[in-house]
């Protein structure tokens, strides 16, 4: 029997009258009637602290937002995520990402089968591949030391593993055999360009980031790395085909026939499950590049402090929960004060692709306007998001933040302790100056953004070009510091405040048929470009830009 819409039940409608009421109360006056709110709404776990206060709700608005919750059954539903329950309707499949970072010694059966064994025989197989590049030992076909390894994949196989790598830049090992990790995830094929034209192709190792192993980026990608690669060594004495395959080629995928067929080595295949979605797939062999950079116990580090977090979104209560919590912000902010933008603002460089890691996780997974149950909604679901580094944002677009006609969310990020290890006290003192200098900022920003004009110290009226209205909801979610633990729990926070949005609005996060028509579409449209056949089904713009195409052709033949 199909389930009563979240947005008709009793939860939902007590929320949407009391939103009347709050739509008339401004953040400032909020603190003045509760000058330690910020107690209220900060909840600590897994090395993050998340401060609500500056949410333009009340303690009043959170009951309520809990009431939604326990309606859409969002404590069953945290149980049958990590339980192991088929949560992906529309493909009946579990969604196991949780799974990948369970510890050696614990079980989770799913169907029969306890699934921690297969995954740590995957990671020790990692662990073995980074030691041989660690030592020296992975060596070209020509046998000198691979020094370079580019990972090619797109979506979830790429930004997850150069977001982490990125992000532990701090944690990059310096006595072993240095291995560069490089990045190509474009069709066009220009960042793979760049890469060759810096690369020696006899210390130089690809890895084939896809789940499916049919994705057209990375294979595209794939080939002209094969090409170059056999270009350049074939000729070379003792040197063949299957050598430079094997030596220089690693497969991460969930088809182990089609990486065989390609011509990767079995040996040299790490397993990509069914049950995990691309856009979470991190905690895996996907994550092999952040191994090569960090080394395996740094690695293992990272999974401990994700599944810390997994572990208290299981058993804290709704009122506790860091990812109910957010969520629930979210789903205020977006349904009842028609809140449609979201910007992340991570304040440490270190960061800098963390909001872009978002935008897939939190789009793709949420941007869906049908319920699990194929009805199409009746209210807003995902928001746009998008981010930038705060202290780059600030001169960029914040000016709307604060001056636009555009309502906000923002989410504010930062490690509370940097530098503590620079050996050099001129040095050390300098960046913790800088470093404190950035959380001002940070802080600065949200408290401006939510008190306006009340919070600049500055006598007389201002004109009215000066003048911030505030009353710009944001969340400010600090790490003790950023470590492989505390990012490890960030990501997996987002990931399960995705999990929970979901569960409220009645939508399957862990699809995108979107994306795939997409890339159906532009099969079809690859076959017309290449073949000159079929160009009268197009539409009349789609036709014009094909034979616009067709005519840049030198040859004036078909684009191949």
């Amino acid at each position: 029997m199909p389930t009563q819409p979240i947005d008709q039940r009793s939860a939902w409608r007590d929320l949407a009258s009391h939103a009347g009421t709050m739509r008339e109360r401004h953040l400032r006056d909020l603190f003045e009637a509760e000058p330690s709110r910020h107690l209220r709404f900060t909840r600590s776990a897994a090395g993050l602290t998340l401060d609500l206060s500056k949410q333009r709700w009340s303690a009043e608005t959170l009951t309520r937002l809990l009431a939604l919750a326990e309606q859409a059954d969002v404590p069953g539903a945290i149980q049958r995520l990590l339980g192991g329950e088929r949560v992906n309707l529309s493909e009946d499949r579990p969604a196991l990402h949780t799974a990948l970072r369970l510890p050696q010694d614990a079980s989770l059966v799913v169907e029969g089968e306890d699934l921690v064994p297969g995954v740590h025989r995957t990671l020790d197989r990692m662990e073995t591949m980074v030691e041989r590049f660690h030592t020296g030992q992975w060596r070209g076909a020509t046998g000198r030391a691979i020094r370079d390894v580019v990972n090619l994949g797109v979506g979830g196989s790429d930004l997850g593993p150069l977001m982490v790598t990125h992000a532990l830049s701090d944690y990059r090992l310096r006595d072993v055999h240095r291995v560069g990790v490089h990045f190509a995830s474009t069709m066009d094929g220009s960042q793979l360009a760049d890469c060759l034209a810096r690369l020696d192709p006899e210390t130089t190792l690809f890895v084939l980031s896809s789940k499916s192993f049919t994705t057209i980026d990375t294979l595209s990608n794939a080939r002209t790395a094969r090409d170059w690669l056999m270009s350049r060594l074939s000729g070379e004495e003792g040197v063949d085909a299957e050598l430079v395959m094997r030596q220089h080629f690693i497969g991460v995928s969930a088809s182990p026939e089609k990486m065989a067929e390609w011509g990767i080595a079995p040996a040299h295949q790490l397993e990509f499950w069914e049950w995990v979605g691309g856009r979470y797939s991190l905690w895996g062999g996907i994550g092999l590049p952040i191994a090569l950079v960090v080394g395996m116990p740094r690695f293992r580090e990272l999974l401990a402090g994700a599944h810390a977090l997994d572990e208290h979104f299981r058993t804290a209560a709704p009122s506790d929960n860091l990812p109910v919590l957010l969520a629930l912000a979210g789903v205020w902010n977006v349904n009842f004060l028609d809140i449609r933008a979201h910007s992340i603002l991570p304040y440490d460089g270190r960061l800098e692709y963390f909001a872009a890691y978002l935008e897939q996780l939190e789009m793709e997974s949420n941007g869906k306007s049908v319920t699990a149950e194929g009805r199409e909604v009746d209210y807003s679901t995902c928001p746009v998001l998008w981010g930038q580094l705060g202290p780059n944002a600030q001169h960029a677009f914040y000016q709307l933040l604060h001056q636009g006609t555009q309502a906000v969310e923002c989410d504010f990020i930062a490690p509370l302790r940097r530098y503590d290890e620079v050996a050099d006290d001129a040095t050390r003192r300098h960046l913790k100056g800088q470093h404190r200098l950035t959380l001002a900022n940070c802080f600065a920003q949200s408290r401006l953004l939510a008190l306006g004009d009340d919070a600049i110290d500055e006598p007389g009226e201002r004109p009215g070009h000066k003048r911030y209205r505030g009353n710009q909801p944001s969340t400010t979610l600090l790490l003790d510091e950023l470590t492989p633990a505390t990012l490890g729990a960030l990501i997996a926070l987002y990931e399960h405040k995705v999990y929970v949005q979901a569960t409220i609005w009645g939508i399957n996060p862990f699809d995108q048929w979107g994306v795939e028509l997409g890339k159906q579409i532009a099969g079809e449209t690859q076959r017309i470009l290449e073949s000159r056949e079929g160009l009268e089904a197009m539409d009349a713009s789609t036709r014009a830009l094909i034979e616009a195409a067709w005519a840049a052709d030198t040859n004036g033949k078909a684009v191949t």
